[in-house]
């Protein structure tokens, strides 16, 4: 998969929800912290967003807002002196659950809350999905369950496309400019596609025609960190979720992710977690015991 894909795959923890939520006249709604991502977005009328900051925001119609850390924060009539009391404003409202022990660092560079402004033109992909969200809520349909799952993915997917994408067109550095860069975006995927490859520095830069010190220099300026820190962190990563989530054997989980010593591997994935691979499987899956 993709690394966005990967990332979202990697925390994702439950089925998302979402709800179409009418308010008119003077309204206040707070929204506690939460284990996930939560999201708004306006479908009619107009609100005003206090952030977990204290700053405060207006939405209006088309308006999206993620809060990808899930902290408290609340949404309420615009307040404006000419406002109509009994204009009513339409909300769209939902959240993710996600497993915060397997953050991504993609994910921790995300500010408390992404507000996409409706912009003619500007990422049709998220409006169709918004679209579509929209209209099933309204008049849900034989199938509405599945079909309201599969959109509520779309739409964090478009969200965060979204984002990185108005962020690269700013020049912003981190997480942005390493999806939108050639380079480092292709070694990205090339460990994320084949984690269990043995590859080296030099390997991946000459998959760029870069020499192994200016890949390295690269990849680390935009990243945060050198190519195989990272890419021990995603073996990692990845093997925390085939321990949770299949019967592999260790043996298995450690080969699949590099590791030609379940030793070597053990010693890893303690040093990463704090437990063993055999203690961190029975403390996810209730003491059931994989296949061999």
């Amino acid at each position: 998969m993709d690394v966005l894909s990967d990332v979202i795959a990697s925390l994702r923890s439950g089925r998302p929800f979402a709800n179409r939520e009418d308010r008119a006249g003077t309204w206040h709604t707070p929204f506690a912290p939460f284990a996930g991502a939560g999201f708004h977005i306006v479908l009619s009328g107009s609100c005003r967003l206090l952030a977990p900051d204290g700053s405060s925001r207006t939405l209006n119609v088309g308006d999206v807002v993620l809060t990808p850390h899930g902290t408290q924060h609340a949404l309420e009539d615009p307040g404006h002196a000419d406002a109509d009391a009994d204009s009513p404003t339409s909300l769209l409202c939902g959240a993710y659950r996600l497993d915060r022990t397997q953050s991504h660092p993609l994910l921790a560079t995300l500010p408390d809350v992404i507000h996409l402004r409706s912009q003619f033109g500007r990422h049709p992909a998220l409006r169709s999905a918004v679209s579509l969200l929209g209209n099933e809520l309204r008049n849900p349909q034989q199938g509405s369950v599945s079909a309201l799952s599969t959109l509520l993915d779309l739409l964090l997917i478009y969200i965060l496309r979204a984002w990185f994408e108005d962020e690269s067109d700013r020049g912003a550095p981190g997480w942005s400019a390493a999806l939108a860069d050639p380079v480092v975006s292709a070694a990205l995927s090339a460990m994320h596609e084949d984690p269990a490859r043995a590859w080296t520095v030099e390997e991946l830069g000459k998959e760029a025609n870069l020499s192994r010190a200016a890949f390295a220099r690269r990849f680390t300026g935009l990243v945060g960190e050198p190519p195989m820190s990272y890419l021990t962190w995603w073996r990692l990563s990845v093997a925390a979720r085939l321990l949770k989530e299949s019967g592999t054997s260790l043996k298995s989980v450690a080969q699949s992710v590099g590791y030609g010593s379940q030793y070597a591997f053990a010693n890893a994935f303690k040093r990463a977690h704090g437990i063993s691979p055999g203690r961190y499987r029975l403390a996810h899956t209730g003491g059931r015991q994989p296949s061999q």
